[in-house]
């Protein structure tokens, strides 16, 4: 059975794969300014997951 850390433990891997995804879309896909968009976007992602894996254990 999925606990709550479980869950918030999925959801930062998840996170965490998204992002490094975006970013690369970012960085070897586009070469114009959706690039950056990307790789901000993935960046964000990251910081999201950040916050899930500081909220393990809390909630």
């Amino acid at each position: 059975m999925m606990n709550k850390n479980t869950v918030l433990t999925w959801a930062t891997l998840i996170m965490i794969i998204v992002g490094c995804a975006l970013i690369a879309l970012g960085a070897f896909r586009y070469d114009d300014v959706a690039g950056w968009g990307f790789a901000a976007v993935g960046i964000g992602f990251f910081a999201i997951a950040w916050v899930f894996n500081a909220l393990k254990g809390r909630v």
